[in-house]
């Protein structure tokens, strides 16, 4: 199955704040690791980062039942690690994230720090991950950020083992 990406009309412009965040910043890092060849190299980002954006239009032209492509299981490792940097970022300690997704598209996704699992997150019907916007891409991982964060702040020991 092809998946047709979001166009860049329907992403936010190139001058939207959202595009200054650390975290789509971040992400923007992340996925240019993914382009081993440099097929994105010198096209704006709305280009590159379109991938993450699906409407529900597309969502719902997806079967409810597939198996993940390798493109979309690494933009799934891609916003993990995204938030494990950020994470890292904001506590000064290595955040190791872990993304386990089998053939069917089920999985989890665990961010730990030292001891400590900082993230758990089950992870379902990963062939259809994407986002409505980047902007809502970045409000579910600022919450993820925001657990995390706490936790570590309520656990600091564990954290720092």
């Amino acid at each position: 199955m092809t998946l047709t990406l979001a166009p860049e009309s329907a992403i936010e412009p190139a001058d939207d704040p959202v595009f200054a965040t650390d975290f789509i910043r971040e992400m923007l890092r992340q996925t240019r690791a993914l382009d081993t060849y440099g097929e994105w190299d010198g096209k704006p980002v709305p280009a590159i980062l379109s991938g993450y954006v699906l409407s529900k239009e597309q969502k719902r032209a997806i079967p409810t039942i597939g198996d993940p492509d390798e493109v979309t299981l690494a933009r799934v490792k891609a916003f993990h690690n995204a938030i494990a940097v950020l994470i890292e970022k904001e506590c000064g300690q290595m955040a190791v994230p872990f993304v386990h997704i089998s053939h069917e598209g089920f999985g989890r996704a665990l961010i730990t720090v030292g001891k400590l699992v900082v993230m758990d997150r089950t992870l379902r019907d990963v062939h259809r991950f994407g986002f409505e916007s980047l902007s809502k891409m970045k409000t579910e991982a600022d919450k993820h950020l925001a657990v995390a964060l706490g936790i570590i702040g309520r656990f600091p020991e564990v954290a720092g083992m």
